[in-house]
């Protein structure tokens, strides 16, 4: 379990609280950095290969200068209260944060081909969905999926699951070329509220095996580059919190799953329930 759970503290350094390259992760493409910033600490990057985003946790106004331009962002007050603003950062390319009241932001990444126009994404243009019913209710905030941000490669979402109930249930795969099923490498990013826990699980198979139950909390990181993955547990009064980052080798971007059949019944039990009352979390 130690080459795919990441506890918090683990892979941090004086700058980053998470650092996840796709060389410590030992794949190729999805990468994600979480920093503290300060007014009297600018963090500076330069993208390389990968294409890169900024993405508010929490905190105000971060000032975002890439390729001669300069972004400014509302940020939220912490990710249960707010889906955010975010900037598009292409590949070979240099950026320069700030933030005059401090701000805890993430830079999910992924190795790319082609470089885009940097660019703004307003919050009010994010698509939230609510996915499943019951115990299994969560909130999906798709900012960067598909159907919703242009990228070359990267695709990354955020999930919310109420305290008592179950995410990325059933438990899923995508790690094959298929014509319903895509490659996908997978990180997950927690914070959980209250300073709780969660748990989350990863099975599989030979020859690829992985076996990760592991207990979660703020800044841990799991990383799955392949196996049936979930569910993501929020303990009974600690709501949870995931960020998702995924790439792969295909060159069509696309997010196809197939779920383990043992468990892909639970979906039609969610026709006869209802979605939690407590979501969503920030109605618009």
């Amino acid at each position: 379990m130690k080459d795919f759970y990441r506890p918090a503290g683990s892979i941090s350094d004086d700058r980053h609280r998470v650092m996840v390259t796709p060389g410590s992760a030992h794949w190729l493409y999805s990468g994600l950095r979480v920093v503290a910033l300060s007014a009297e600490a600018p963090y500076e990057v330069f993208t390389g290969v990968s294409e890169m985003l900024v993405l508010p946790l929490s905190g105000g106004v971060v000032v975002v200068e890439v390729d001669g331009k300069t972004f400014e962002l509302l940020g939220r007050q912490d990710v249960f209260t707010g889906v955010t603003d975010f900037v598009y950062v292409p590949r070979e390319a240099s950026a320069v944060l700030m933030s005059t009241d401090g701000a805890v932001v993430a830079l999910p990444s992924a190795v790319c081909r082609h470089r885009l126009a940097a660019r703004y994404a307003p919050a009010s243009e994010v698509p939230v969905e609510l996915r499943g019913a019951g115990q299994c209710s969560r909130q999906v905030n798709n900012f960067c999926t598909p159907e919703s941000f242009h990228t070359d490669k990267l695709i990354a979402c955020e999930v919310l699951t109420p305290g008592g109930n179950w995410s990325s249930y059933p438990p899923h795969k995508h790690d094959e070329a298929t014509d319903t099923e895509c490659e996908l490498e997978e990180i997950y990013y927690f914070q959980i509220a209250r300073d709780g826990v969660g748990y989350q699980r990863a099975y599989a198979y030979e020859p690829r095996p992985i076996d990760v139950l592991a207990e979660v909390r703020t800044d841990d990181v799991v990383l799955i580059p392949h196996g049936w993955h979930g569910p993501s547990i929020a303990a009974p009064g600690y709501d949870m919190y995931y960020l998702n980052v995924m790439a792969g080798p295909a060159d069509a971007r696309s997010w196809q799953i197939t779920d383990d059949p043992a468990h892909t019944w639970v979906r039609e039990t969610w026709q006869q329930e209802k979605v939690d009352p407590r979501l969503p979390y920030y109605p618009k």
